[in-house]
């Protein structure tokens, strides 16, 4: 299989699992206007991707394809900025900043935590 054929499988596998986290999500009924499926999505992506990068580095060097198939194909599809950008959009337009911004750090704090965590342990 080619690198490009992997991107696109891959990307069509996370885009998947970005769909079903959301679906899930649906039927627990989780009320309130925090974006909680875009964040699972989100650190989910990040902890495949940072395992990939850190931990896996070496064994992925010898294959490309897989690499680019789990770090830009499933991440790339499962992550979500254009989605995480419109919710916030979303929440300060409805009047809630606070939420939006908690969202944002929560966002970016976690994802960040994750690769410091595993660059530890790598």
């Amino acid at each position: 299989m080619n690198i490009w054929a992997a991107v696109f499988i891959g990307g069509g596998i996370g885009s998947l699992l970005r769909y079903g986290i959301t679906r899930l999500l649906l039927t627990l009924d989780l009320r309130g206007a925090f974006p909680w499926a875009t964040l699972l999505a989100n650190v989910l992506s990040v902890v495949i991707l940072a395992w990939v990068l850190l931990r896996m580095s070496g064994h992925f060097q010898q294959r490309p394809v897989l690499s680019a198939f789990l770090t830009i194909g499933i991440c790339g599809g499962f992550s979500t900025f254009s989605t995480f950008s419109y919710e916030n959009f979303l929440l300060f337009r409805e009047g809630l900043p606070g939420m939006a911004i908690a969202n944002i750090v929560v966002n970016t704090v976690a994802c960040l935590a994750i690769f410091f965590l595993l660059a530890r342990h790598a």
